[in-house]
This record gives C-alpha cells, sequence and structure tokens, in this order.
C-alpha cells in the first residue's frame, strides 16, 4: 500500500479501494489523501490526474507519473485511477463489492466515465483544481467528464493519442473489431492458463514477448505480468468491445466548449488514429493547441517512452502552473 514516509520522499504509492462497487488500483505520488491533507490547510491547490488507455492498469503509468511529478519538483500530487476491474486486487478483496454493483454497467465504457466522476466525488474536494491527462480512450473519457460534470475545476487536460472518433474504422480497430466483439471468450482459456504459472515464468514470458522493444521500461514488467488475470483480460476486452461500436462522431461540441483547456498530441504512425483524424481536427479547430508527433513515439508510449512524454508534458504545462 506505500510506504509510511512516501508523502515527504515522493515515493510512489499504491492503493486498493471500491469505486461503483468494482475494484479500482490507485496509483499515487505525493499527497496522499487530499481530505485529510485539507483538513491540515496544506492541501495542494491542484492536482494531476491520469486516466489510462485500455488496459487501464496504472502501474504501466508509473514511469511517466514519476517523471511528471519530478518535473513540478514534487509541487502537486499525481495520481492515477484504474479503469474500473483493470487490476488485480489483494487477497482481502473481490473484484465485486458485494452482490449489487452501484452503477448498472461499470465495467463498459459509460460505466467507466461515471466510474471516475465518483472516484473525483469520493476522494477529491471539490474546489481542487485539475490537470486531466488522457491516453487513447482515456482521452475519450476526459472529454465526456468534462460534458457530463462541467462544474469539475479543470486548468488544462492533456489528451495523449487521443482515439475520440471512429475507433472501428482504423487500421487496428478493423484488426480487432472481430477479436473484441466476437472472439473474446476465446482468449479466456488461453490466459487462465498462464495465470496459473509460477511467477518466474509468467516474468520470463512477458519479457520474451517484449523482447524487441530494445529500450523497454522495466518498469512494466510487473504490470505485464498482473494483466494475465481472466478479471483483468474479461474486463478490458469488454470494454474495448463497446469502444469499437460507441466510439463514433468527435464530440466537436465539447472540444470546442473547451478549446483553451486542451492539448491535442497525435501520433504519426499510429494504427488506432491515422493522421487523417489529425489533420480533420486541426482543420476544424485551428486556432486550438493540436500537435502530430515529430519524434516517433508509439500510441503505447509507455512502453519506452513514458519519460520522455512526460517531460514533453510538462513543458507545456509549465506557463500555465505559473503561480499557482
Amino acid at each position: 500500500m506505500g510506504s509510511p514516509g512516501g508523502e515527504s520522499r515522493g515515493h510512489c504509492c499504491e492503493e486498493h479501494l471500491y469505486c461503483c462497487g468494482a475494484a479500482t488500483e490507485v496509483l499515487k505520488f505525493g499527497v496522499r489523501d487530499l481530505r485529510c491533507s485539507r483538513s491540515r490547510h496544506s492541501a495542494p491547490c491542484l492536482l494531476f490526474l491520469v486516466i489510462p488507455g485500455n488496459p487501464g492498469m496504472v502501474g504501466f503509468y508509473r514511469t511517466f507519473m514519476e517523471t511528471l511529478y519530478q518535473a513540478f519538483e514534487g509541487r502537486y500530487p499525481v495520481w492515477a485511477v484504474s479503469h474500473a476491474g483493470h487490476c488485480v486486487p489483494p487477497d482481502t478483496m473481490d473484484m465485486l463489492e458485494g452482490e449489487h454493483l452501484q452503477t448498472g454497467d461499470v465495467f463498459g465504457l459509460q460505466g467507466q466515465i461515471e466510474h471516475k466522476l465518483a472516484f473525483l466525488r469520493e476522494h477529491v474536494p471539490r474546489d481542487t483544481r485539475l490537470v486531466l491527462i488522457g491516453h487513447s480512450i482515456g482521452c475519450y473519457i476526459i472529454l465526456d467528464m468534462m460534458k457530463r460534470e462541467p462544474r469539475l475545476q479543470v486548468l488544462k487536460s492533456v489528451l495523449l493519442f487521443p482515439t475520440i472518433e471512429r475507433m472501428a474504422a482504423t487500421p487496428q480497430g478493423r484488426l480487432m473489431t472481430p477479436v473484441l466483439c466476437r472472439l473474446r471468450y476465446a482468449t479466456y482459456l488461453p490466459v487462465f492458463l498462464l495465470s496459473l504459472l509460477p511467477l518466474g515464468l509468467k516474468t520470463s514470458i512477458v519479457k520474451f514477448a517484449l523482447r524487441g522493444l530494445s529500450s523497454l521500461d522495466p518498469k512494466i514488467t510487473n504490470a505485464a505480468v498482473r494483466l494475465l488475470s481472466v478479471d483483468c483480460v474479461a474486463n478490458a476486452m469488454y470494454m474495448g468491445s463497446q469502444e469499437m461500436v460507441q466510439v463514433l462522431e468527435r464530440d466537436s461540441c465539447t472540444i470546442g466548449q473547451n478549446l483553451d483547456k486542451l492539448v491535442f498530441y497525435y501520433g504519426a504512425t499510429d494504427h488506432w488514429c491515422p493522421v487523417q483524424y489529425y489533420q480533420d481536427i486541426k482543420r476544424d479547430f485551428p486556432d486550438g493547441n493540436i500537435q502530430l508527433c515529430s519524434r516517433g513515439f508509439r500510441h503505447a508510449f509507455v512502453l519506452d517512452s513514458g519519460r520522455e512524454v512526460a517531460a514533453m508534458a510538462a513543458k507545456w504545462l509549465r506557463d500555465d502552473l505559473q503561480g499557482l
């Protein structure tokens, strides 16, 4: 659950809790409880909150978050909240709290959006300013959060490799839609068999599978091993199946209403979000901060470029945080 002196030293803290009745993992750098800190009159005025892609295991973002936290010299806490059910809870917790969920379909895409809003209501004081950082489908979730709850004190939203429109029509979407929507159950047995293997052997398999990445971030290995869980895979694939049929037209209305708060960063070789999508949104919002990657970062940047992308995001945000 994190080291006792985590706040002062900036070490990360992992917590598991129930949100909307589903097991949720929260990774934290900096202040561990904003509500308690507020009662001591020492709460930070701003929180960085990372909304992951899919699979939404926060362990993949450890290096990215640590770099971001250090870039601002630990002045602001940096948290990430997993998607509901995209974690391996401790033995003392089940994946679901009791028999009934507080949100009807918390593992689906719409339920995941409500899950993030519920987390903010339950764990973050209402007047806390927010820097929201989304990756992939996390960008879609952030835009919908801003639409559903306009009272959120959002200072800036950084949308990295945003899958916010026409997902099924992308090269990767055309490949994955049949798998996610019709064939996903066929993957559960192999994953179950892998989950029975000893930890050391699972770790070796993950390292072998990722051997092609010459600059692989070693900190993501543990998260990848945890992903070898039937519950995690089932919940991630179920959410993915809904992404294919629900992420259709870009929400230009919400973007237009919040354009000054948004930073978009598109990949130049992103099979989940073709360059044409960047060109389209750049044409429709010429005054927006909409950038195309020139550094060769992959869509799954956390695998090998978390540090570089975090440093880049910190540079974008520095002016907005002046005087806070």
